[in-house]
């Protein structure tokens, strides 16, 4: 089991000034008891969920059970699980006897007779029925998706990031506890079929009904735990391995009338994986399989069950979200990179889901330079600046169940770029990135501060400062300058950094005609002196790092 306890160290409660934690967001307790990692939470560690229901498509109900095994990591008497208010418990049994449990919004405090002793491994089953809320526009909000595909039959789905898998089974809902397997049943109306995460171990039809069970083998964090329900057709492909030639089962599911191009469309997955392959190591989740399933929303990173509803176009539904004319599937390059960046690595708290966000979002600059070298990477990146709001902090507030700015995507993915031109060494950089992917964060939640002790050590420098001026804080790093001609060619530029957090370093490269300068930039005072033709243009790099630009009297 991955789950780490952890507190809310003076990494974040210094460094996390008031421009972070004095927002206007007033937190409720609700948030709370969804947010922090409470006794009653950190006194138990999740290790296994069996999760048995049965879908009524009419009334749009579910009606089941979850298993909850886990271990004790001290001695207790009540612990905290999570389901919405709005789904009701039935009971809760412990060895076939019924627990106590009371409510506190969409907590549920749950009370044994007896000392539950550390180190002991126990099992209580959570029976619940009603109303799972509905996703108004899926899947941005939470929620069920109920839908008809083209030919009227039913098409259900569900998808619940930052809201959270509580919306409809009941779980530890918080990313630092990951079970290390699961299973997932679906009783369904036998015309059609469930997919899940995982691998298909049992399908299993009477004269109304049809029960298919999926066994997830890895960890999974609990938002990425799926169900696709329709009338689906399956087809699979093979993907062999770059690096052992080992057979990767590609397993699609999408509706009859698209099968012909899906086929088609899907192609593109097979150089993709062998790009991340190539920068991340084999695909994380080997033996449960790759899918893509076909989804009435436009999609999600479910582990190993991706939703896939970018209707076979390129782009983002057919925009061009690489704004430079590339004719990738966005969702299918996205989505997956999150098996790494998401789902192989996790957030231990949502408010370092830049963690998942921006370094998957760079996962897409990775593919685009592996298929179309570093020059057209670079465009990728920085076309998508004008994107970037910088208003708020990537970071958000820990212990609350708050994620960041949705800049964590764009500006996660450019301040990565920047960090990757910073450290300058780009053989050291990737094998940084695939250490984290295959060793050091493999199956394992963490935080920002895990990543820049990681990096510091591989690098041996103090990258703290960079992180935080770009995660931590709205504004960009600032540089001042003026240029000023002592006499005839000769030139000298003046420059600092101006930003929140003290002791900033982050190099200068000025360009002076053909010339370049790497020079060294701090929150002091700098200079440089040159020479140069009548000419020829001063100019600052900004492509290799992502920063506002100033001219002064300096």
């Amino acid at each position: 089991m991955k789950y780490i306890f952890f507190l809310l160290f003076t990494f974040y409660t210094v460094l996390l000034n008031a421009q972070l934690l004095d927002g206007k967001h007033n937190f409720s307790k609700a948030d709370t008891l969804r947010g922090t990692l409470r006794q009653e939470r950190t006194c138990f560690d999740v290790n296994y969920y069996n999760l048995n229901l049965k879908l009524d498509i009419e009334t749009k109900e579910i009606i089941g059970s979850n298993q909850i095994y886990f271990t004790a990591v001290e001695n207790f008497k009540t612990l905290q699980i999570d389901l919405f208010d709005n789904l009701k418990i039935d009971s809760i049994l412990f060895k076939d006897e019924k627990l106590n449990f009371r409510r506190e919004y969409n907590a549920v405090f749950i009370d044994f007779a007896i000392d539950i002793l550390k180190g002991k491994q126990k099992m209580i089953e959570v029976f619940y029925q009603g109303k799972p809320i509905i996703a108004k526009n899926a899947p941005w909000d939470g929620g069920f998706t109920w839908a008809k595909d083209e030919k009227k039959n039913n098409w259900v789905a569900v998808s619940c990031e930052g809201i959270g898998a509580s919306l409809w089974w009941p779980n530890k809902d918080h990313l630092s506890d990951e079970p290390d397997s699961m299973r997932v049943s679906f009783t369904i109306p036998k015309e059609l079929t469930f997919v899940g995460n995982g691998i298909l171990e049992e399908d299993i039809t009477n004269k109304e009904y049809r029960t298919m069970t999926w066994k997830i083998s890895y960890p999974i964090n609990n938002y990425n735990v799926t169900f696709n329900i329709g009338k689906y057709t399956n087809f699979k492909d093979k993907y062999f391995s770059i690096e052992d030639s080992s057979e990767l089962v590609l397993d699609y599911w999408v509706m009859p009338y698209n099968l012909e191009k899906a086929k088609i469309h899907f192609e593109q997955v097979k150089p993709m994986l062998a790009a991340f392959e190539k920068y991340f190591g084999k695909f994380p989740f080997w033996n449960d399989s790759y899918k893509l399933v076909e989804t009435p929303y436009l999609g999600m990173e479910h582990q190993t069950a991706i939703a896939y509803g970018n209707k076979y176009k390129t782009g983002y539904n057919g925009y061009d979200f690489s704004r430079i004319g590339m004719d990738f599937d966005y969702i299918i390059i996205h989505e997956s990179g999150h098996e790494y960046w998401g789902n192989l690595i996790s957030a231990a708290d949502i408010s370092d889901l830049w963690i998942h966000e921006g370094f998957c979002t760079y996962s897409e600059a990775v593919y685009v330079e592996h298929l179309h070298g570093y020059n057209k990477a670079i465009e990728y990146i920085n076309a998508k600046k004008p994107t970037i709001g910088n208003k708020k902090p990537i970071l958000g507030k820990f212990g609350v169940n708050n994620e960041g700015d949705s800049d964590m995507y764009n500006k996660g993915m450019l301040f990565l770029n920047t960090l990757r031109h910073t450290i300058n060494n780009d053989s050291l950089w990737f094998a940084i990135l695939k250490e984290m992917t295959t060793k050091e964060f493999a199956y394992k939640t963490i935080d920002t501060k895990d990543i820049i002790d990681f990096i510091n050590k591989k690098t041996k420098q103090d990258y703290e400062p960079l992180f935080m001026q770009y995660l931590a804080y709205a504004d960009l790093p600032m540089l001042y300058y003026s240029i000023h001609n002592i006499k005839g060619n000769e030139y000298q530029v003046n420059y600092k950094w101006l930003t929140d957090v003290r002791d900033f370093y982050m190099p200068v490269i000025i360009k002076v005609g053909n010339k370049e300068y790497r020079v060294e930039g701090s929150n002091q005072l700098k200079t440089l002196k040159f020479k140069k033709k009548a000419k020829e243009s001063i100019s600052f790099d900004e492509d290799k790092f992502y920063f506002k630009l100033r001219k002064s009297d300096i």
